[in-house]
């Protein structure tokens, strides 16, 4: 893979992580449309890892106030470490036990077109649902609920953030809440995906190591600054808004799939 192209499916990856229009369908749909898909899976962990930089850098101070809590033995800190293991479980098991068959899943590019109409429809739902949700934190059943949503989005196409905070803002859970907790519980879903990828780069010869860097350096950078505009567009009420995006893109891509 080129160093430009790296970048720019990096610069993907790092706008749609955060925002709620799928950064795995929009780099199914990227690679597509570039004639290369050679990477796989690796490059898509390495782009995640860069997220994950940027989610470590946007939420350090409360990164910080549970590891601090968890050693102190606070309750509280224990309690949403809890929950945010509790939400992991689902990708987990999908993660250890269904890999080869996320694989097929990316081999087969009318998924991700498929996906967008499904993170379109969950969006659709938070018009309503973020004018009543007003908790600070879900409770346990509302956390396992999430981690499923997590689970779902593994499928490309289904937007990880779409999904998870649709579905905390049905169970009441306030938006930059849900926002938090859903960025907070990607933190585990995306190191356990890097670890089992792990074996994979380390074969590698390092010419095909330089993409993955170069990926994930632009993915970081490109998703702090998608992660700050998510903030602010949930203080704005203005979430639900990318369903009409997500639904045209799905269509879209859809389309080109049949007529090319």
């Amino acid at each position: 893979m080129p160093l430009w192209e790296a970048a720019l499916l990096g610069l993907v990856q790092g706008i749609t992580e955060f925002l709620p229009i799928s950064s795995d369908g929009h780099l199914v749909i990227a690679q597509t449309l570039l004639g290369d898909d050679a990477e796989g899976i690796l490059f898509e962990i390495a782009v995640h890892v860069g997220t994950l930089l940027a989610i470590l850098v946007f939420y350090r101070a409360r990164v910080l106030e549970l590891v601090r809590g968890v050693f102190a033995r606070s309750p509280d800190a224990f309690r949403s470490a809890g929950k945010l293991a509790v939400a992991t479980l689902p990708a987990v098991v999908v993660g250890l036990f269904f890999r080869d068959f996320v694989e097929a899943v990316f081999a087969a590019p009318w998924t991700a077109g498929a996906g967008l109409l499904v993170t379109g429809t969950f969006l659709v739902t938070t018009k309503a649902t973020q004018l009543r949700a007003h908790a600070r934190e879900p409770g346990w059943g509302a956390a396992l609920c999430i981690g499923c949503a997590q689970a779902l989005a593994i499928a490309p196409g289904i937007s990880r953030s779409g999904t998870t905070l649709a579905v905390a803002m049905a169970f009441g859970v306030a938006p930059l809440a849900a926002a938090e907790f859903s960025f907070l519980m990607g933190i585990i879903a995306i190191m356990g995906a890097a670890v089992l990828g792990l074996p994979d780069a380390l074969a590698a010869p390092a010419d095909a190591l330089r993409p993955l860097w170069v990926g994930a350096l632009v993915a970081a950078v490109s998703g702090l600054a998608a992660l700050g505009l998510l903030v602010r567009l949930l203080r704005a009420r203005r979430f639900h808004w990318f369903a009409a995006y997500t639904f045209a893109a799905g269509l879209a891509f859809l389309a080109y799939l049949g007529l090319r």
